[in-house]
């Protein structure tokens, strides 16, 4: 899953990056008039005139016009943050959402989750939702399998195409070029972590819903910044019930 490594996380999916690390200060917002900007696969980079000088910062992609004034809401400051795609450094970049109407539909998933990749945006995002008690029937045929059979799976099952059928419970979208979500049927456990799945998909879906999904099994993915999956299903294709 080396392809899935963007920085430590976002280099994978095409948007380049690879990670700096996060100043420690608390979420602002940045303003500023476009002086340049820079597209690539799921962000935009932006080089800012700001009341404090120049400032780069990188959003969600969207259409945004050299000479706009525009505002980067709930911002991260990154240093030593290193673009791959872009092909240097720098010294800080603020990752956050663009503020107002040229705001993209998707810009509630904070961009800031290309600041660390995958595990920086993960873990400021809420747990998987508490969606009462889940009870989903199996998927049928030779390739059907439980969440807890793939997340508990000691290797038997790696690189293998497996079906599973469960109810989103936590779905992020548009990270690394795809879309993140959490499965639950009922089996498995808390405690060991078994009654919980990540599969990435380019689908849409929403939390709540029942979906049979169809890809391949990783294990032990590593995405940097200390962020590692014992198992996940990757590129699956999601159907309903």
């Amino acid at each position: 899953m080396k392809s899935l490594l963007i920085v430590a996380l976002l280099a994978i999916a095409g948007t380049g990056c690879n990670a700096g690390h996060a100043a420690p200060s608390s979420p602002l917002t940045v303003r500023g008039q476009v002086l340049e900007v820079q597209d690539v696969d799921s962000y935009t980079y932006l080089r800012l005139k700001t009341r404090d000088g120049e400032q780069w910062a990188a959003v969600n992609r969207a259409p945004v016009r050299k000479g706009a004034e525009v505002a980067i809401e709930n911002a991260t400051v990154m240093r030593d943050f290193e673009s791959k795609t872009l092909q240097r450094k720098f010294a800080t970049i603020v990752f956050g959402n663009l503020a107002g109407a040229a705001a993209p539909a998707t810009a509630a998933a904070p961009a800031a989750a290309a600041a660390g990749g995958v595990g920086a945006f993960h873990a400021g995002l809420p747990k998987p939702a508490d969606v009462g008690d889940v009870k989903v029937a199996k998927a049928t045929g030779a390739d059907a399998r439980t969440v807890a059979e793939i997340a508990g799976t000691k290797g038997d099952l790696k690189d293998k195409t497996v079906v599973v059928r469960g109810k989103v419970v936590k779905f992020t979208p548009g990270i690394l070029g795809k879309n993140w979500l959490h499965l639950r049927d009922g089996t498995g456990a808390a405690a060991d972590g078994t009654d919980d799945l990540v599969v990435t998909t380019k689908a849409e879906t929403k939390v709540g819903a029942v979906v049979l999904a169809k890809g391949v099994v990783r294990t032990n993915v590593d995405l940097g910044s200390g962020y590692k999956y014992k198992v996940l299903v990757e590129d699956a294709t999601l159907t309903g019930q």
